[in-house]
């Protein structure tokens, strides 16, 4: 069973951790999240919310890493839904 570490957990805590001048992108905080779920994402490029496929609460990202290429739907209090592209 992969272990699940709520997104905004991440963002909380490299917030409190780093000066506030700083900034934790999207594309780092899901790939984090992609990571603690046991997916491989080296060196994230990007990440483009998919409005499209986005519900309230729900927000679909698409996230590009150089190996691979993944449509992320992240669920509060739960672990993402992940698609490799």
């Amino acid at each position: 069973m992969r272990r699940a570490v709520n997104i905004l957990t991440i963002g909380v805590c490299f917030g409190l951790a780093t000066p506030s001048h700083a900034q934790f992108s999207p594309k780092d905080a899901i790939a984090a999240q992609l990571r603690a779920q046991g997916y491989k994402c080296d060196a994230p490029k990007s990440a483009t919310r998919d409005a499209r496929a986005s519900r309230p609460d729900e927000p679909v990202w698409i996230l590009s890493c150089e190996n691979a290429r993944y449509r992320v739907r992240l669920v509060p209090d739960k672990a993402a839904i992940v698609k490799r592209l």
